[in-house]
C-alpha cells in the first residue's frame, strides 16, 4: 500500500476510535449478517436433499420457520449495522468539519490571501462528504462483505474441497484487478475534487460580484468560465465512471468463466457420486453469495480512493502552520504608545519590499495620519501592528514591548479596526455590533455606541430594528450604513489603540461630518492610526507621515507639511483644486 494512503486512512481511523463501543456493535451486527446469510445458503442442502428429493415431511415442517427466523435476523442485523455505522460516519464528519473550520480561524492571513475561496469551501463541503462515504459505506461493505465471503468459503469447503480449490484460482486474479484499478480511482478522485473547487470558486465570484457582472455585461464571460471548469469536472468524472464500470465488468467476466468451470467440475463430481444435488446447490449458492460482495468490493474501491483523496486534502489544511503565537506577555493596562523601528516588510518577493526602513513613534493618546498614493503600503503598515503579518526586519513596540512578545489574543484585544472593506456577517445588526468578545456588553453600552456612530439614524426606521438581518456581507444595507455599523463596533470595543483605514470612505458629506464628530470623541486619549484618502479628514492629526513606494518621505503636522511644499502639499492642492 502507498505510504501516503496508509497514513491518511490511519489518521481517519483516529476519528473512529472514540466511538469504539458503537463500532463493536456494528462489527457484531455485520458478523451476524454474514453468518445469517451463510446459514440461508447452508439450508439449501436439506431443502433439496431431504424435502424435495427424499420427501421428508419432518424437514418440510421446520424449514419455513427457519427461513422466517433468518429473514427477521437479517432485518435486525441490517438495521443495527446501518444505524451504528451511520452514526460513526456522521460523527467523524462533524469532527473533521469542525477541525478544518477551526483551522481556518487560526491560519495566517497570508495563507488565506494566497488560496482561492472556492477550493477552500469545497473542502468543507464536497471533500468532507467523500470522507463520510468512505467511513460509512466503504467500511460497511469491506467488513460485512469480507465476513460474508469467509462464511461462504466455509460452506464451499464443507460441501466440496475440490470445487473450492478450483474457485480459489479466480480470487488472486480479482485481487490484482482491484489493486490496479485502485490507483486510477485515487488519481481521478483527486482531480475531481480540485475541479469541484474551481466550480465553487466561479459560482461564489458570480454571486458576490453580481452587480459588476450585470453592469459590465459579464454573462457570456462567466458562462464560459463555468463551462470550462465544469467540462474538466465532467471529463474527470467520466474517467472515474468508466474505470469503475470496467472493473465491475471484468470482475463479472472472470467470475463467469469460473462459474462455468465450476458447473463442469460439479457435473463430473456428481457423476462420480461425490456430490448430491443438495450439496451442489448449497455450494453453488455459496459461490453466488460471494459474487455480490466481490462485485461491491471492486466497486467500492472507487469510493475508498475518493475518501482517501478527500482526507488527504483535508489533512493538508489541518497540518498547515498556525499563526505564530509564541508570546507570553500580557497587559491589562495598555496605554497605547506605538513605535515602529526600522521596519521593512515584503509579501514574499525579497526584491520588491512593500515597506522600507519605516520608523516613527506615536505617543499614547495621540493620533498619526498615514497618507500617500494608492499602493504605497499604507494598509500594509497598519496591518503589521495587530500582527496580521510579521515584519521581516525591524521591530514594532506597544508600550515599549515588542508586539511579538505579546500573547496574540491579548495584543489584538487592545486594538480596534475600521477598514474600507467593511465586513458584516449574515446576522442581526445587534450581533454585528456586539461581535465576538463584545457579546458580553450590556444593552445600554450597545445603544450608546450605536447612537455615537449614528447607527440609530437608520435602525429606527427598520421594521425589526436591531434584530434586522443584514444579509450576506451586509448586502441589505447601504455602503454608508455598513460603515456606520463597523464604526459602532469599534466604538463598542473601546480599545486603547484604534486603526481607521479609510473609515469614512463610504459616507456622504453629511454623514461623514457627523461620524468625524463621533470619531473625534473616540480618538480622545486613544492612540489612533488613520489612513485617509481625503486629506481634509486628517488635518487635525497630531502627526502626519507621507508614504511613497514604501518609504516615509515626509513627516510633520498639517501646517508644517503645507509650509514644506513637498509631496503632501502637492496632494493637498490636487484634491482641493479638483484635479484628482
Amino acid at each position: 500500500m502507498d505510504p501516503r494512503v496508509k497514513e491518511v486512512y490511519g489518521r481517519l481511523w483516529r476519528y473512529v476510535i472514540p466511538h469504539k463501543l458503537i463500532g463493536l456493535i456494528a462489527v457484531v451486527a455485520m458478523a451476524a449478517t454474514a453468518v445469517i446469510e451463510a446459514a440461508m445458503v447452508w439450508l439449501v442442502e436439506p431443502l433439496m436433499d431431504e424435502t424435495l428429493v427424499a420427501h421428508d415431511l419432518e424437514t418440510a415442517r421446520w424449514m419455513p420457520f427457519a427461513f422466517i427466523a433468518i429473514f427477521i435476523g437479517r432485518g435486525i442485523t441490517g438495521f443495527a449495522t446501518e444505524a451504528s455505522l451511520g452514526r460513526i460516519g456522521r460523527s467523524v464528519i462533524s469532527a473533521l468539519r469542525r477541525e478544518v473550520f477551526n483551522k481556518f480561524l487560526t491560519l495566517p492571513l497570508r495563507f488565506i490571501e494566497r488560496h482561492a475561496t472556492g477550493p477552500m469551501l469545497s473542502r468543507m463541503t464536497y471533500n468532507v462528504e467523500m470522507v463520510a462515504e468512505s467511513v460509512t459505506s466503504v467500511v460497511t461493505i469491506m467488513v460485512r462483505d469480507l465476513l460474508t465471503v469467509f462464511a461462504a468459503m466455509g460452506i464451499m469447503i464443507y460441501q466440496s474441497v475440490r470445487l473450492f480449490i478450483f474457485v480459489m484460482i479466480l480470487l488472486p486474479i480479482i485481487a490484482a484487478l482491484i489493486q490496479v484499478l485502485g490507483k486510477a480511482f485515487r488519481r481521478y478522485s483527486g482531480r475531481i475534487q480540485d475541479s469541484v473547487g474551481e466550480v465553487s470558486q466561479v459560482t461564489e465570484e458570480v454571486l458576490t460580484g453580481n452587480r459588476v457582472v450585470k453592469i459590465f455585461g459579464g454573462y457570456n464571460y462567466e458562462s464560459e468560465r463555468l463551462a470550462e471548469v465544469d467540462e474538466r469536472n465532467f471529463r474527470q468524472n467520466l474517467k472515474l465512471i468508466r474505470s469503475r464500470a470496467f472493473g465491475v465488468a471484468v470482475t463479472q467476466v472472470v467470475f463467469g468463466v469460473g462459474v462455468a468451470g465450476v458447473i463442469y467440475a460439479a457435473g463430473a463430481e456428481s457423476v462420480n457420486g461425490n456430490l448430491s444435488p443438495g450439496s451442489f446447490m448449497s455450494f453453488f449458492g455459496a459461490m453466488m453469495l460471494m459474487m455480490q460482495p466481490l462485485r461491491r468490493i471492486t466497486n467500492v474501491n472507487a469510493t475508498l480512493q475518493r475518501g482517501i483523496a478527500a482526507g488527504d486534502s483535508l489533512f493538508r489544511i489541518i497540518d498547515e502552520e498556525d499563526e505564530v503565537d509564541s508570546g507570553t506577555y500580557r497587559s491589562e493596562d495598555v496605554r497605547g504608545k506605538v513605535e515602529f523601528r526600522n521596519v521593512s516588510f515584503s509579501y514574499g518577493d525579497e526584491d520588491s519590499p512593500v515597506l522600507h526602513d519605516v520608523s516613527f513613534t506615536v505617543e499614547a493618546g495621540k493620533s498619526i495620519a498615514i497618507v500617500g498614493h494608492s499602493g504605497g503600503g499604507k494598509s500594509t503598515l497598519v496591518g503589521l501592528l495587530p500582527r496580521f503579518y510579521d515584519v521581516q526586519s525591524g521591530e514594532i513596540l506597544l508600550d515599549g514591548t515588542p508586539v511579538q512578545d505579546y500573547e496574540l489574543a491579548n495584543l489584538r484585544s487592545n486594538i480596534s479596526l475600521v477598514s474600507q472593506d467593511v465586513i458584516l456577517f449574515n446576522d442581526t445588526i445587534a450581533n454585528n455590533l456586539a461581535y465576538g468578545q463584545l457579546r458580553q456588553c450590556t444593552r445600554a453600552e450597545l445603544l450608546q455606541a450605536a447612537d455615537a456612530a449614528h447607527v440609530m439614524d437608520f435602525v429606527k426606521d427598520l421594521p425589526d430594528g436591531f434584530e434586522t438581518v443584514v444579509g450576506d456581507r451586509g448586502i441589505l444595507l447601504s455602503g454608508g450604513q455598513r460603515q456606520r455599523v463597523a464604526i459602532g463596533r469599534a466604538l463598542l470595543k473601546n480599545a486603547p489603540v484604534l486603526i481607521l483605514d479609510e473609515a469614512t470612505s463610504s459616507l456622504d458629506t453629511k454623514s461623514e461630518r457627523r461620524i468625524q464628530e463621533a470619531l473625534s470623541t473616540l480618538m480622545q486619549d486613544r492612540t489612533t492610526l488613520v489612513i485617509a484618502h481625503r486629506l481634509s479628514t486628517v488635518e487635525s492629526a497630531d502627526q502626519i507621515i507621507v508614504l511613497d513606494q514604501g518609504r516615509i518621505v515626509e513627516s510633520g503636522t498639517h501646517r508644517e507639511l503645507l509650509d514644506a511644499d513637498g509631496v503632501y502639499a502637492g496632494l493637498y492642492r490636487m484634491q482641493f483644486s479638483g484635479e484628482q
